[in-house]
């Protein structure tokens, strides 16, 4: 348990050390650029990761929790929530993965408005 949750930290710090870096980068203000690349690239190596474990069998816990849910959870939340999409249209579930996504995206928005309405005076 102590090792899962080490190697998900170490993960987690790389990983935010290369958001935050891609932020520094990618910086225009019109559209959210890095945002949009880290989202892109964290969904990317998380279908990787998946592929590999559903490839070989060998490919570690430690790999997946170290990369996955260490790397690209520091990265971008946006990964795992690609994952979990996957798994549901892999599942044969669409009509919940389409609830899943359109609830996420208006609900996440309605409660950044929410935050900021209720603190931003």
């Amino acid at each position: 348990m102590i090792k899962n949750l080490l190697l998900v930290g170490l993960g987690g710090g790389i990983g935010s050390i290369l958001r935050y870096a891609a932020t520094l980068l990618v910086s225009v203000k019109k559209i959210p650029y890095a945002t949009l690349s880290v989202n892109i690239m964290g969904s990317f190596i998380i279908g990787l990761v998946l592929a590999c474990s559903i490839k070989d069998e060998s490919f570690a816990n430690n790999w997946k929790l170290f990369l996955a849910t260490g790397i690209c959870g520091g990265f971008t939340t946006f990964s795992a929530f690609t994952l979990e999409n996957m798994q549901l249209l892999q599942s044969g579930k669409t009509g919940m993965a389409f609830l899943y996504i359109a609830l996420s995206v208006v609900l996440g928005i309605a409660a950044t408005f929410a935050g900021y309405q209720l603190f931003k005076n």
